[in-house]
């Protein structure tokens, strides 16, 4: 989840008591257990990944991770290059000279002020308009990198060419400055939990009913530093924007949230804002509104681009304020894995609800 005031970039079965209510449309398929998030959250948090930051090698090992997922899950690659969608990378040094804070005056306000001492220079990954821009740089300024997307066509002959965008981002932090001796920063919550369910969800729709609308699911590059990859998918979109029914970002779905209503429950960001809220609360899916809006969650992950586009886009989470976000302590040790398990189906029947009922719509004055 990107930070409300970004930060300088660092370096390079326990959930039966959540059955699907009989008024949910179509019931699909398996269900994730505990076991299954284990298996891939652990491999997308792990050390070897070195915190998947973007333009570093950590990062293009996931993306490699997801992609094989993908094919054994069976979801048709969508991008450019099989699963993987490139996106123009390069890495810029940048000279800082101002910070941003909230305005002391205005709360509601973010303002500039002048850093302390000298300007901090840093390097940061940013998209080039082409590839093109490309060629005059060195190898090591332009590393490889990709969005991971694959999609599951529908099968509903008025709706098929209609879809739904099932998102996280998979990069994190990488390697910076070391907390109590560990400088990995996993990014086990954020968001390798939210990745860990797209792909669950992909499983799930897969080998359950085929989908009436057509679902794509991608693992974004670039959130933490500015939806770099989603900001590039939205400029080079694998299916058209104006197909889009709806998009759920999940982010940060790793521990329960006492707000939500404990283990297997989560909110949902802008719930009010579309009747996408609505029809989660009809078809008794254990997914509630988000209760902190002064954190202003629904502007701080990829979901606001699409938003800001007038496609109903909203948030998926169950982030409680923990304080190892953005830390290394964010790790494998601290996820509750039966609560994921019960988000993820939670989820799972949310995606099928986006496919196979009526479209969401925004409600007067919720689009952003």
């Amino acid at each position: 989840m990107t930070k409300r005031f970004p930060a300088v970039l660092l370096a390079f079965a326990a959930v039966a008591g959540l059955t699907a209510s009989t008024s949910a449309p179509v019931q699909g398929g398996p269900t994730t257990t505990p076991a299954d998030v284990r298996r891939i959250l652990s491999a997308l948090a792990d050390d070897s990944m070195e915190g998947r930051a973007s333009g570093t090698p950590g990062a293009q090992r996931a993306a490699r991770y997801i992609g094989g997922e993908m094919k054994k899950i069976g979801l048709v690659p969508l991008g450019d290059s099989g699963y993987f969608q490139r996106v123009p990378l390069s890495m810029d040094t940048v000279k800082t000279t101002t910070r941003r804070m909230r305005d002391p005056k205005d709360s509601t306000k973010i303002i500039a002020v002048p850093i302390d001492g000298p300007p901090r220079m840093s390097v940061r990954p940013r998209v080039r308009a082409s590839f093109a821009d490309l060629d005059s740089l060195p190898a090591v300024r332009r590393p490889p990198a990709v969005n991971v997307v694959g999609v599951i066509r529908g099968s509903d002959p008025s709706l098929k060419n209609e879809y739904v965008l099932v998102d996280g981002h998979y990069d994190h932090l990488g390697i910076g400055r070391p907390v109590n001796g560990d400088s990995i920063y996993n990014g086990a919550d954020d968001d390798a939990s939210g990745v860990t369910a797209v792909l669950e969800i992909a499983r799930q729709m897969m080998k359950g009913p085929k989908p009436k609308r057509t679902v794509v699911f991608a693992a974004m590059m670039g959130e933490e530093v500015g939806l770099l990859g989603t900001n590039w998918y939205i400029a080079h979109p694998a299916i058209p924007l104006e197909k889009m029914a709806a998009n759920l970002e999940i982010e940060m779905i790793g521990r329960p949230d006492s707000l939500a209503g404990g283990v297997g429950r989560a909110w949902l960001t802008g719930y009010d804002r579309s009747t996408m809220g609505d029809a989660l609360a009809a078809n008794g899916i254990p997914i509630v509104p988000d209760k902190r809006l002064d954190k202003n969650f629904f502007e701080r992950s990829d979901n606001i681009a699409f938003a800001r586009r007038g496609i109903p886009a909203h948030t998926l989470s169950s982030y409680n304020l923990h304080t190892d976000y953005h830390q290394p302590s964010d790790d494998i040790t601290k996820v509750d894995f039966v609560h994921m398990a019960g988000v993820i189906n939670a989820g799972a029947r949310a995606v099928r609800l986006l496919t196979d009922g009526p479209k969401p719509e925004w409600k007067a004055g919720g689009k952003p």
